[in-house]
């Protein structure tokens, strides 16, 4: 099998790339990030992700970017709530963390040619990505022309690294049935940016309403509010 190094937020969208690497035949390193970030739950949530979806190893990086601030994510700056459709669609949002995708996918880059593996998957997306910039289709391209410059691998021609987003094009709705059909297991993911003390979803920040809105219209129940009893 070959190898794949799979971003793992503990969200629903990198869940679903992981059920994706693990439908496609490749044995997956699931690589998460304790970076400083409010929502720490995602770790626990990724941690059971990784093995419901039979990851061959998951390792949790931890870095500080609370060191920068600049983000509702990683400062003391208030998580938007209650925001319409169309607010979410206009400008980059507060929950943006400065450079969070070239950083992780750096971590990726290093741990792929230590593995020697060829391939990294990224749950990024670009139909309900409200706003943020790193997660683009001229990001990754360019991210990966910048990979295959910088590792020895690259430069000897022996690993070029493909960046694998199978749900760039996809709407909320269809990633959650593209990982229905995967296996994944919805109601062990997280997405709240802004949870109570035990995890439970707010509801009300972008991310939960996101959610909400690709459950609704997929026409399936979202198992983690049976989870929290919501």
């Amino acid at each position: 099998m070959r190898k794949a190094v799979c971003l793992l937020s503990g969200g629903l969208d990198s869940a679903t790339c992981l059920g994706v690497a693990r439908r496609d035949g490749f044995a997956s390193y699931a690589l998460s990030f304790d970076y400083g970030q409010r929502h720490i739950h995602e770790l626990t949530a990724a941690a059971k992700v990784a093995e419901s979806l039979g990851a061959v190893d998951h390792r949790v990086a931890r870095i500080d970017l609370r060191m920068f601030g600049g983000s509702a994510l990683t400062s003391g700056i208030e998580v938007p709530k209650h925001r319409s459709a169309e607010e979410m669609e206009t400008g980059i949002p507060v929950t943006y963390v400065p450079a969070r995708n070239t950083i992780f996918l750096s971590f990726a880059m290093a741990w792929a040619e230590v593995l020697g593996a060829s391939d990294i998957f990224l749950g990024v997306n670009a139909v309900d990505y409200s706003g943020y910039p790193d997660c683009r289709p001229e990001f990754v391209a360019a991210f990966e022309k910048m990979a295959n410059l910088a590792t020895r691998a690259g430069v000897k021609g022996t690993t070029l690294l493909r960046i694998h987003t199978p749900l760039l094009e996809l709407s909320k709705a269809g990633i959650i049935r593209l990982g229905v059909e995967c296996g994944v297991d919805y109601s062990l993911t997280h997405s709240c940016y802004d949870p109570g003390a035990n995890g439970r979803p707010c509801g009300a920040c972008d991310s939960c309403l996101l959610r909400a809105k690709g459950f609704a219209e997929a026409g399936m129940r979202d198992g983690l509010l049976d989870r929290y009893g919501l």
